[in-house]
C-alpha cells in the first residue's frame, strides 16, 4: 500500500499532468518522458508513473516504447464522433425537458451553469470546463448512470476540442449573451429558439471550429 505522502504526491502529479494535457500545454501528439515530468514537478519518477498510469487508463495518455509517453492525438474522426454523441444526446434531452414539464427547474439549474461561465470568460480553460458542466446539466434529465458515464468519458475530450478551437475572446462573449437567451427560451417555454441556439451556437459551431482548426495541421 502506497504512503499517504507518495499517494499526495501521485494526486499532485496527475492533477498537473492531466490539467497540462487537457489546456493543451502538452499539445495532442507530444512525447513526454517520466525523467522529464519528475524534474519539471521535482519529484521522483514513483508518482509520475502512478498519475501517467491512471491518465492512460482514461485514454489521455498512450505508452511508447523505450519509456516515452505520448498525449493522445485529436483527431478529425475524434471531433465527429463527440459531437454526434453530443448532438443525439443534447437534443433528445432538451426535448425531455420540455415534455417533462420540467422547463421552469431546468432553466434555472442551467442559468447557474452560465453564471460560472461568464465568471470565467477571460480564462478559456476554466470557462470551457465549465462550458461542459452546462451540457452534462442538460443530460442530467435523462437520470441514467450509464449516459452520465459515457458522457463524463467524454467530457475531458470536449475540453481539449474546445481549446483546440482557439476561440476568440469576442466568440465567448457572443456565447455568453446566447446562454441568456437559451435559459429565457427555457423558463418561457419557447422550444424551437431554445433547440436553434443549442444547435448552432454549442453544436454546429464548435464542430466546425475544432474541424477548421484540425485542417490547418
Amino acid at each position: 500500500m502506497l504512503s499517504k505522502k507518495t499517494e499526495s504526491l501521485s494526486d499532485l502529479a496527475y492533477n498537473h499532468i492531466k490539467e497540462n494535457i487537457l489546456n493543451l500545454k502538452y499539445s495532442p501528439g507530444s512525447i513526454l518522458t517520466e525523467s522529464g515530468l519528475a524534474a519539471e514537478l521535482n519529484m521522483s519518477r514513483m508518482p509520475i508513473r502512478t498519475a501517467v498510469i491512471a491518465l492512460e487508463n482514461e485514454g489521455l495518455l498512450i505508452s511508447e516504447h523505450y519509456k516515452s509517453i505520448k498525449v493522445k492525438e485529436i483527431t478529425e474522426k475524434d471531433i465527429l464522433e463527440i459531437y454526434q454523441l453530443r448532438e443525439l444526446l443534447e437534443v433528445n434531452a432538451l426535448k425531455m425537458i420540455f415534455e417533462l414539464k420540467k422547463t421552469y427547474e431546468y432553466s434555472y439549474r442551467i442559468e447557474e451553469k452560465t453564471v460560472r461561465m461568464r465568471a470565467a470568460q477571460n480564462d478559456f480553460y476554466k470557462w470551457e470546463k465549465a462550458d461542459t458542466e452546462l451540457h452534462m446539466e442538460i443530460v442530467s434529465i435523462y437520470e441514467n448512470e450509464r449516459i452520465n458515464r459515457i458522457y463524463n468519458n467524454n467530457q475531458d475530450e470536449l475540453v481539449r476540442i474546445g481549446i483546440l478551437s482557439k476561440k476568440s475572446k469576442d466568440h465567448v462573449e457572443h456565447i455568453n449573451k446566447r446562454l441568456d437567451k437559451f435559459v429565457e427560451c427555457i423558463r418561457n417555454n419557447i422550444y424551437d429558439e431554445a433547440l436553434e441556439i443549442l444547435m448552432i451556437d454549442h453544436i454546429t459551431s464548435g464542430k466546425d471550429m475544432a474541424l477548421k482548426q484540425i485542417g490547418k495541421k
